[in-house]
């Protein structure tokens, strides 16, 4: 069914049953903008790998992986310094995951890759909104000169849903300008998570939801395989909490950007990451 994929191992448990799967993850190694240190083209494999570290079952969920409708398609085979390009292949993966009713889950890969996501899955729902969590906004409106870059994406996502529609969370970096453009066009949170998300995750219904999480939304203590590190995060306990208060919400798509193996020997953004995942999975298969 898809063209341009590679297959380079699979997350824990995943099966092939295209059909029957209602979750669909596959990766999109993007690490072409990054500002600071790169490497996070490896992020995907590197969150299949440590997956195999986890259990199939769910303590905290009380469900077991292989008990469930997903599938793990591979990575998307882009371009490497051709940013447009490698943005068209992973809309139209996207694109056709939703128009097939599929969930998709896209392992970074840098966080550009949530700007096609999201032109796809907008045309499928209208109403979305996006809950974003990191350590940076992401709204500048260029970096060094360039409007598609890690740094402005978030910004291209308020300029394509509009005002109030983007809600961010655990903000712990911007410049002056990005603050007031998030005062301004978006549901602005900065440094905490689970208690602001609590109040947000009433007002937001039943919705379509977009969630994309940068895994240094964690403090670099608990997550060092990251682009770009910046202390005083928040814990792996609260990022969990959080990703439990998903259970109810009407998640039609995610992400997890950022994962950077080559700072990060002993592996423990990967398998952060890919624990936050399998528990995602749970949630909207379960």
């Amino acid at each position: 069914m898809f063209t341009g994929i590679v297959r380079d191992g699979l997350f824990l448990a995943a099966g092939d049953d295209w059909a029957r799967a209602k979750v669909v993850l596959v990766g999109a190694g993007l690490d072409s903008t990054v500002s600071f240190r790169p490497g996070t083209r490896d992020g995907p494999r590197a969150v299949r790998y440590f997956s195999q570290c986890l259990e199939e079952y769910s303590l905290q969920l009380g469900r077991d992986l292989r008990a469930l409708p997903f599938c793990d398609l591979g990575d998307i085979a882009l371009p490497h310094g051709h940013v447009a390009e490698a943005l068209t292949l992973v809309e139209d993966v996207a694109a056709r995951l939703f128009s097939a009713g599929k969930i998709p889950g896209l392992i970074g890969g840098e966080h550009l890759i949530t700007l096609p996501v999201i032109r796809a899955a907008r045309h499928f729902y209208p109403e979305l909104v996006v809950l974003h969590f990191d350590a940076h906004a992401d709204l500048r409106d260029e970096y060094l000169g360039v409007k598609l870059s890690h740094a402005t994406v978030m910004r291209r996502v308020v300029e394509l849903l509009g005002p109030g529609r983007v809600y961010q969370f655990g903000i712990r970096s911007a410049d002056g300008e990005e603050v007031l453009y998030a005062r301004e066009m978006t549901r602005f949170h900065p440094f905490k998570v689970a208690e602001p998300f609590a109040g947000v995750r009433e007002k937001i219904g039943a919705r379509p939801v977009y969630v994309t999480l940068d895994i240094d939304v964690v403090d670099p203590a608990y997550a060092p395989g990251v682009g770009t590190p910046e202390p005083g995060g928040i814990g792996v306990a609260e990022l969990l909490e959080t990703v439990y208060r998903f259970q109810g919400l009407n998640v039609v798509g995610f992400d997890l950007v950022e994962v950077n193996p080559a700072y990060d020997p002993a592996g423990l953004a990967p398998l952060l990451a890919a624990k936050v995942i399998r528990e995602l999975v749970m949630i909207l298969t379960g």
